[in-house]
């Protein structure tokens, strides 16, 4: 009976696979007809099952945006974002769902050094930086074994650089993967979801108002109490919030 389960495991997991594509295909199939709302619903149900993808997320953003419901469709090109830093589509696509939004908010300027630190670390995701160090310690570890097998002292000279090279940048690599993955567990981005609220001074309905938001704006959490989340803009503004009233974008 040991022995069937990880074949049942594996049956299993190809058919929920098999599921997704066939999910997939007929809401790429409704979106291309204009069926937007089926679409949407067919790219639920496959994250409901457990899957997601930076593709899925950005097909869910441009159901959305069809269907002019800018929250939903800004909270799902900000997680394709997450998964895919560099996308010039998302990012595009993403600029146009920002330009329906009400809440014009001006970021704080940032330093050059910020600049280029993010410029850096964002280059890629945390993922992708541990895939590229993986990707350069297999070859460190072929470069030094054709280092002994190689006869020629030219040929032995090239395997020994690249062996050292290909470690370098993998410690390299592994600490981009290391800085990049603090900083997204210490920012908390979440979206606005209803089409006004009031952001309130302290954590209670009786507190004094300190501004209002709109839907699609994106705020980032830095503390919650109760049913109320403390949030900051890009501007420095802060300030108490529903907890109701926006989605985190890093809930995978």
């Amino acid at each position: 009976m040991k022995k069937l389960m990880p074949i049942f495991l594996l049956l299993l997991s190809l058919t929920g696979t098999a599921q997704n594509d066939a999910l997939f295909s007929r809401a790429t199939e409704a979106y291309n007809e204009g069926d937007y709302e089926k679409a949407s619903e067919d790219y639920l149900r496959i994250l409901e099952n457990g899957a997601h993808s930076a593709e899925l997320y950005f097909n869910l953003g441009n159901s959305y945006y069809k269907m002019n419901q800018i929250a939903p469709s800004i909270y799902y090109y900000e997680k394709a974002l997450l998964l895919k830093p560099n996308d010039s589509e998302i990012k595009n696509n993403l600029r146009f769902a920002q330009n329906m939004t009400l809440d014009a908010i001006e970021e704080l300027p940032e330093s050059s050094i910020s600049k280029i630190y993010k410029g850096i670390t964002g280059f890629l995701s945390f993922e992708q930086w541990s895939y590229l160090a993986v990707g350069l310690v297999l070859l460190f570890v072929l470069a030094y074994i054709a280092f002994y097998f190689l006869r020629y002292a030219t040929h032995k000279r090239i395997a020994f650089i690249t062996s050292m090279a290909s470690m370098i940048l993998a410690v390299l690599s592994v600490s981009l993967a290391y800085l990049q993955y603090r900083d997204f567990e210490a920012e908390q981005p979440a979206i606005v979801f209803p089409e006004e609220t009031t952001v309130k001074s302290e954590p209670n309905n009786r507190s004094q108002e300190a501004f209002k938001l709109h839907q699609g704006t994106k705020v980032f959490v830095l503390d919650q109490l109760n049913d109320w989340k403390k949030i900051a803009l890009s501007d420095g503004k802060t300030g108490w919030i529903p907890s109701s009233d926006i989605k985190l974008l890093k809930d995978f």
